[in-house]
């Protein structure tokens, strides 16, 4: 559990207006009060609170559905004309609301498909299926657009082959080495894995170092689709032929162009200034297939029964494939991609600070979509477009912030974090001030509230959401609560915890986090969602399925807007290095048992205990000042910005240098979900003792910076 502080318990609801009542499917406000809510980071609340319920009154659900039908009108891959018009339509927006804009272009490279095909044969010669097959439904209004791209993977290898297919369930590590262990040898043969458990960056990674010739990567309805529920056009889940495009770019490498890490790809740089890409992108073919084109190959593969696990949901038994022998399903691959340095377009939009202008706020979500994006990413930018005009109203009748706000509508997201990562790149000086970075992408899929933030924020988003009415009645906090309980009418407890989860990587925060240090969040609403990444995550699954009224779409920017507007005009930060403390020192724990049972008994834990117990003595002291709130406020500030950055290691993790977080990193084999402590905990599942042991020097100078920092606070 996160370490609760005392002031959380005294945390009230912040009043909202009356004009929440009339409005329909939005909560009444909890009943007035006299007594001022305490808010950490603020001596006295009042004023603010007052600010945050003009915000609040604002963002509007019908103008949100109205954002999100014009930004999914058409399929907008990024660097195309439709992307180039949604990113006009986002700056038009921002300056109505009265801030600064400015399109910012980059060049960078990406591949477009201009063939891609699946053929499979039988033992016999003839012919199994023959694909993609072009995605379709009954009804669908959006599904035969002539834009909508075919299925393709976003860093393919381009070429022609012809192998026999071994069926390698989630293509997990753990799964690569089951194969291993019963003798399968995977040089020359293709792939065949299924969506979910890890990044599909990850899956075609692992086959390459494993000698594989491509990778087949298809939807089980196991996992998304009619086994989970009706499927699209009835209900939420992917239909047999929906297919999931994606890029499988080593964003676990590094992010952004894959020509320019650690660089900015502006439009001027020089060619002499790029690398070769193929550190971070994949030399064989990946192509991704609905499971309308997998059965049939996945049927007609023999040999050995897969484990239970490794079943999915069609409707016979699964087989590894008769590899090596006769009988073989063998597949013929084309894939010819187009790689070519491509313009993207971000959106940046400014509210100068009046007391603290270099220190930013920024807001960010991308804007770009495999085809139509409805959930991801647009219901983002139409819940960022509402904040924006509830901000823009404020600053219409007077008000500025204390610190800079910047919000950010990034581009080619979708290709490995490109956007995001070029402008952190372009302005990583400037960002070493920068406060916070509030992330959404999935915003709303359904009803489910959700967040991950690094620790010193994870307060900061439960308390918030206290403020924020919900749809269902009640505040967000109230109804997250109750959603994390497995409670459906119990009444919540103040000062109850609400997990929230840990960064790993797959969106726009992890430049800012986990390259230079800039706190971070992410938030979203969840739901029953199966049409992730196809042709049918577009407008009119969206109205049928996921906020048919726009009401999650007005929460998220409210609850969005908010984070900034808080962060914005602080007194103090309100960082919780305590709870920091508390996680970080639980890592260490788990890190030193798993070193035991490792056969790394010898790995000396005890200079990386001494420096996160001074880091949580700092951390106590720290917090003690900023409740009290007095004294030089700018000091205290700076210190307790620095502590964060003083995690950030110059080296970067082993093999992967870019990611320099010492507590935070996505996975080498997980791609998504985050590694604590990575150099330490990558090291021991390596059982490699002498880098274990440098990792942990490298632990214990960070935690040390970060200490020292946090003991500069008088």
């Amino acid at each position: 559990m996160i370490v609760c502080k005392p002031l959380a318990s005294l945390v009230l609801l912040v009043f909202l207006p009356p004009a929440f009542v009339s409005r329909p499917l939005v909560a009444q406000s909890p009943a007035q009060n006299s007594v001022q809510p305490a808010v950490f980071g603020y001596a006295d609340f009042t004023a603010q609170s007052r600010i945050e319920e003009k915000f609040l009154a604002v963002p509007d659900a019908k103008l949100a559905g109205q954002h999100l039908k014009i930004l999914t009108s058409e399929p907008h891959l990024a660097s195309t004309p439709e992307d180039r018009k949604t990113a006009e339509y986002v700056a038009q927006k921002f300056r109505a609301a009265g801030l600064e804009t400015e399109i910012v272009p980059y060049r960078v490279l990406m591949n477009q498909p201009k063939t891609v095909r699946v053929e499979a044969y039988d033992s016999s010669g003839k012919l199994l299926m023959s694909g993609p097959t072009r995605e379709h439904v009954d009804g669908d209004p959006y599904q035969d657009d002539p834009r909508v791209v075919m299925p393709f993977s976003g860093s393919s290898g381009s070429g022609d082959v012809t192998a026999e297919v071994v069926y390698a369930n989630y293509g997990r590590l753990e799964d690569f080495d089951h194969l291993a262990a019963q003798h399968i040898d995977l040089h020359g043969k293709i792939v065949l894995v299924r969506y979910g458990a890890n990044f599909r960056g990850v899956k075609v990674y692992l086959a390459e170092q494993r000698g594989a010739m491509g990778v087949l990567i298809y939807s089980d309805p196991h996992d998304d689709g009619y086994y989970k529920g009706d499927a699209y056009p009835i209900g939420p889940w992917r239909p047999e032929t929906s297919v999931e495009r994606g890029s499988v770019q080593y964003i676990f490498k590094y992010s952004g162009d894959p020509e320019t890490p650690g660089v900015a790809s502006t439009l001027d740089l020089p060619d002499s200034a790029r690398v070769s890409p193929y550190g971070s992108q994949p030399h064989i073919i990946s192509i991704p297939l609905s499971y309308y084109d997998a059965a049939p190959i996945l049927q007609a593969l023999r040999g050995p029964s897969v484990p239970q696990e490794w079943q999915g949901a069609l409707p016979f038994r699964y087989h590894l494939g008769q590899v090596g022998g006769q009988g073989g399903v063998r597949v013929h691959l084309v894939s010819v991609q187009d790689y070519q340095r491509r313009i993207i377009w971000d959106v940046i939009g400014k509210i100068k600070g009046t007391e603290y202008p270099d220190e930013w706020v920024v807001v960010g979500n991308h804007r770009d979509a495999w085809v139509y994006g409805a959930v991801d990413p647009s219901s983002g930018t139409a819940a960022m477009l509402e904040a924006v005009h509830g901000l823009g109203a404020l600053t219409k009748q007077g008000w500025r912030p204390k610190r800079t706000i910047v919000i950010a509508s990034w581009d080619a997201e979708e290709e490995g974090l490109i956007g995001s990562t070029e402008w952190v790149e372009q302005n990583a000086e400037a960002l070493e001030h920068a406060v916070a970075y509030f992330n959404t992408d999935v915003a709303v899929a359904g009803a489910d509230f959700s967040a991950s933030a690094v620790p010193s924020l994870k307060q900061f988003l439960r308390e918030l959401t206290r403020s924020v009415p919900s749809p269902l009645g009640g505040t967000v906090y109230q109804q997250w609560r109750m959603k994390s309980a497995g409670a459906s009418n119990a009444a919540p407890e103040a000062g109850e915890e609400i997990h929230v989860g840990d960064l790993g990587s797959g969106s726009d925060f992890t430049p800012f986090f986990q390259h230079i240090g800039v706190p971070s969040t992410d938030i979203g609403s969840d739901g029953p969602y199966g049409v992730y990444h196809s042709v049918f995550d577009n407008y009119a699954w969206f109205t049928l399925n996921a906020d048919p009224n726009f009401v999650y779409l007005q929460e998220m920017a409210r609850v969005l807007g908010l984070e900034a507007l808080r962060m914005a005009d602080a007194d103090v930060l309100p960082y919780d290095y305590v709870a920091y403390a508390a996680a970080i020192s639980s890592y260490i724990d788990a890190a030193k048992n798993k070193a035991g049972d490792a056969g790394l008994g010898t790995l000396d834990f005890s200079a990386v205990q001494a420096a996160a117990a001074r880091f949580s003595v700092a951390a106590e002291r720290a917090h003690g000042a900023q409740v009290s709130a007095s004294g030089d406020l700018a000091k205290l500030n700076l210190a307790l910005r620095q502590a964060e950055t003083g995690l950030i290691s110059e080296q970067g993790l082993p093999n992967r240098p870019w990611y320099r977080h010492t507590i935070y990193a996505p996975g080498e084999f997980t791609g998504y979900s985050a590694v604590v402590i990575p150099g330490v905990n990558e090291a021991i599942d390596a059982r490699d003792l002498k880098l274990a042991t440098q990792q942990l020097t490298v632990l214990t100078q960070a935690l040390t910076r970060a200490a020292q920092a946090l003991e500069g606070v008088r």
